[in-house]
């Protein structure tokens, strides 16, 4: 089966995934290499127009790596992840989302 997308990691997320322990990026990548062959919102949601989120909870501790599409190429769609956080609330917080965005456009130009 083919994925779906492929997916980028900007520095800002490269930099989040680095600084976790091993358990904790495995279980991230895993996750993330199992988004991109099905559609469960559990692990990869929409959260406005433009930005969407990586889910993953390991060890009691929720990860979100925030990311958006890019479909300028003619390869496989991709999504560029553009930074990550450790989810300590309910929701997730509207500066987090305001940051991907900024980071959205920054890409694009």
């Amino acid at each position: 089966m083919n994925p779906k997308f492929d997916i980028i990691f900007l520095d800002q997320a490269i930099d989040f995934v680095e600084q976790l322990d091993a358990k904790s990026r495995r279980k991230i990548f895993y996750n993330l290499d199992k988004s991109k062959y099905t559609i469960d919102p559990k692990l990869f949601k929409k959260l406005n127009d433009d930005i969407w989120e990586f889910r993953t909870q390991y060890g009691g501790i929720q990860y979100r790596l925030f990311a958006f599409w890019d479909k300028t190429g003619e390869s496989n769609s991709l999504v560029i992840t553009t930074h990550g956080i450790i989810k300590k609330v309910s929701k997730v917080p509207k500066v987090e989302i305001e940051k991907a965005k900024k980071i959205r456009v920054e890409y694009f130009k």
